[in-house]
């Protein structure tokens, strides 16, 4: 499961969710949310982004992906040679 892409991508997503959420708490100014029309838009997508995030690994999770057998028969007839 480490190395599936699902991971890989919800934890940089989680990452960044939360950088964004502390920088909306901690830099707030006026100056920024006049240039937003008064919302706190790092605060939102950090919201955004981390709600993404468990659905990301959520679905890892809940469905991995699971290598075939060794003794599955070929169904498309390209069998192994050895």
């Amino acid at each position: 499961m480490l190395f599936d892409i699902r991971t890989i991508v919800g934890t940089l997503l989680g990452c960044y969710g939360v950088v964004l959420v502390i920088t909306g708490l901690v830099n707030d100014t006026a100056a920024e949310q006049a240039k937003t029309g008064g919302i706190n838009v790092n605060i939102w997508a950090g919201i955004g982004m981390v709600a993404v995030s468990i659905a990301f690994l959520s679905w890892a999770r809940l469905r991995p992906v699971v290598p075939p057998a060794a003794d599955t028969p070929v169904i498309d007839g390209d069998a192994p040679t050895e």
